[in-house]
């Protein structure tokens, strides 16, 4: 019974631990590199009228979405389990599923939007 109790307690460790860093690991700017809806690539250039499509979060939850020299500012949050990310702002909640992250790679999914990939970036530029 205490290793199961142990053992309990050692995965409740990990979850939070695990959450936390993945929280820290999402703070920064991210660029996106690429667009799928529909199994198809869609041109960034085209849709957006530039390449420098941005997102930047901050630890204290608040979030920049940066197309070009134009900033939006709203709100973020990852879901308990950390598989799906939460955009808020004051007209709409935007909830995309997380299908891969790590360090320096994201990859998030909106049903109406499509799959996109972005790299993590350093402040600098």
């Amino acid at each position: 019974m205490k290793k199961v109790i142990l053992s309990f307690i050692c995965l409740i460790g990990l979850s939070i631990s695990a959450s936390a860093q993945t929280q820290n690991e999402l703070v920064g700017k991210w660029m996106l590199v690429k667009w799928t809806k529909n199994g198809r690539t869609q041109n960034i250039k085209e849709y957006f009228k530039t390449t420098s499509v941005l997102q930047v979060f901050q630890e204290n939850g608040d979030f920049e979405s940066r197309i070009g020299s134009e900033s939006t500012y709203s709100k973020w949050k990852l879901t308990k389990n950390d598989s799906e990310l939460v955009i808020v702002d004051s007209m709409v909640s935007i909830t995309s599923s997380i299908d891969y992250f790590d360090a320096k790679k994201r990859v998030i999914t909106t049903p109406e939007m499509g799959t996109f990939e972005y790299k993590k970036i350093p402040d600098a530029e």
